[in-house]
């Protein structure tokens, strides 16, 4: 185990100390300031919108720039967000406005931070152990920070407003100093316009079939996802009659199936292969979706559906990441990361507003059937275009150009 891979993880269990802690926090405050459906929707909208508008400069600069100097800044700039958020608590100045802004600005961090990690890991980890890091990575994320990262939000709410947000500071600190021993390969400098290297890395990404079909699959997830997520807390506190902490442990439920699936995804890959992984999470999707649209408001029984839908989303996020670091050429792998990201989640802001002008005119529920629908098409998708032949084509074509790379010139 490198020196690198284990810095790495600990720079992801502060930032996404920090990370949980805003984005658990941010819709807990604006629910304190409005319980209109659009207006909470807003807070999404608006922190969602970064994938779409930062996404594609983000990925040349983490191909330019040395991808650890790129972390240490993005977790810099999360820090100074919740130290604003945190200081408004404090002197009362919270306003869903300000709300909006902080948003914007922990998302912009996010895009630089989460693609500089995912182009720092095939750096530090080998090949074959690809998706086990990504696994672990993703556990940290979602799962083992996460597990208990919500309930405690929703405690230190109690505290204040702006209380969490000075707990989301501190982490974002740590990470941006641990990040500073950490080091990556040197950027490589273009002499093109940055819209050129913007045209290569997405040029690349549409032209392989196989990593189109994924991105195209979660763009739809992730409006569906979006729709639920903007909605969560209203139908946590209105339909299901829980309070702040309940709403915590309802996510912590996400987070614990997280935390179990990572124990047995590599099992999974590895007995079924990439392609029968990914179309049967996509199936469970579909299920999950269904099921909290249609299940009595039981608390207990939403959450052992969440715990499932994050169990099998794991699946697929390792799936997914994994896919985009075997596939793609070292010089254009921030490009194609972020170029995923904003295709992909670049929907996400719409997927917001979209579930909260359904909740508002068919009520909560009506959410989750929209968001059932959109993962039907993502089902097809996945099913034509991720087969075990298009699997195989693109290993044949990334070692037909490793092999072509070390042949030296004669």
């Amino acid at each position: 185990m490198s020196r690198g891979w284990v810095r790495l993880q600990a720079v992801a269990v502060s930032g996404s100390v920090a990370e949980g802690l805003m984005l658990t926090t941010l819709p807990l405050v604006a629910v304190t300031i409005t319980t209109d459906p659009r207006q909470v929707s807003l807070v999404n909208v608006v922190g969602q919108a970064p994938w779409l508008l930062f996404s594609l400069f983000a990925g040349v600069l983490i191909d330019r720039v040395r991808r650890s100097t790129v972390l240490t800044w993005a977790y810099a700039v999360q820090a100074g967000a919740a130290l604003t958020l945190a200081v408004a608590g404090l002197t009362d100045a919270v306003t869903l406005p300000l709300l909006l802004v902080v948003a914007f600005v922990v998302t912009s961090a996010q895009v630089l931070g989460d693609g500089a990690t995912g182009a720092v890991v095939p750096e530090v980890v080998e090949p074959h152990r690809l998706a086990a890091a990504n696994t672990r990575l993703i556990l940290i994320d979602r799962g083992a920070v996460q597990f208990v990262v919500p309930p405690a939000a929703g405690l230190l709410v109690g505290f204040g407003l702006g209380t969490p947000a000075w707990v989301a500071a501190a982490s974002a600190l740590v990470a941006s100093l641990v990040v500073l021993g950490l080091r990556s390969a040197p950027g490589t400098p273009s002499g093109k316009h940055p819209l050129r290297d913007i045209a290569d890395g997405l040029r690349f990404l549409v032209a392989t079939r196989l990593l189109l079909s994924i991105t195209v699959a979660v763009a739809l997830g992730s409006f569906a996802a979006s729709g639920v997520m903007s909605m969560f807390v209203l139908y946590a506190t209105q339909v299901l009659h829980l309070g702040p902490v309940g709403y915590g442990v309802l996510l912590t439920c996400m987070a614990a199936g997280w935390v179990a699936s990572s124990f047995l995804v590599s099992r999974v890959v590895g007995r079924i292969g990439y392609a029968w992984s990914m179309r049967i999470a996509q199936v469970g999707m579909v299920v999950t979706e269904v099921l909290v649209a249609v299940l009595p408001p039981w608390a207990w029984a939403i959450g052992l559906v969440v715990f499932a839908q994050s169990a099998i989303v794991m699946v697929w996020n390792v799936c997914s990441q994994s896919s985009r670091q075997r596939f793609t050429p070292t010089g254009l792998l921030g490009r194609v990361l972020t170029s995923h990201r904003a295709l992909a989640w670049g929907l996400t802001p719409l997927g917001a507003l979209a579930g909260g002008f359904v909740a508002a005119g068919f009520g909560l529920r009506a959410v989750w059937v929209m968001a059932a629908l959109i993962q039907v098409a993502a089902l097809v998708v996945a099913w034509l275009g991720l087969s075990p032949r298009a699997f195989r084509e693109a290993e044949a074509v990334a070692a037909a150009r490793a092999s072509a790379a070390s042949t030296p010139n004669r």
